[in-house]
């Protein structure tokens, strides 16, 4: 199995973009403060899961996977705020909100399949 065939990364690298597309429409001062966080927390979710993916053992890639999660949740918090700051519209805010809950189900259970059988899940 390749890191592009796993769902985890995909839909990972999906919220990575979109994210990238909205800050990337900011001004400079919302992109210096804000964006940057958001942006890179959302690239961290994916970055995270290719390093634990290389890892030759199971605990060190379920520690990449935590990290991964943490960065989901962390990426969640700072599109909060960007809402309650007008930056977003609530829709585009319900979106990543459908699609970070999502992730965080298949990410969950990919964690749990790691170490668990000689398959890996997506």
């Amino acid at each position: 199995m390749n890191l592009e065939d796993l769902k985890v990364y995909q839909l990972s690298m999906v919220i990575g973009d979109k994210v990238w597309d909205i800050v990337n429409s900011w001004d400079y001062f919302i992109k210096d403060t804000i964006g940057k966080q958001i942006v890179r927390s959302a690239d961290s979710i994916a970055a995270n899961i290719s390093e634990g993916f290389g890892r030759y053992h199971f605990k060190d890639s379920k520690k990449f996977l935590y990290y991964s999660r943490g960065s989901l949740y962390e990426t969640k918090t700072w599109l909060t705020k960007a809402k309650n700051r007008n930056l977003i519209s609530d829709k585009e805010y319900q979106y990543f909100e459908s699609e970070i809950k999502n992730l965080g189900v298949k990410l969950n259970n990919y964690i749990k399949s790691i170490g668990n059988n000689t398959s890996q899940m997506s």
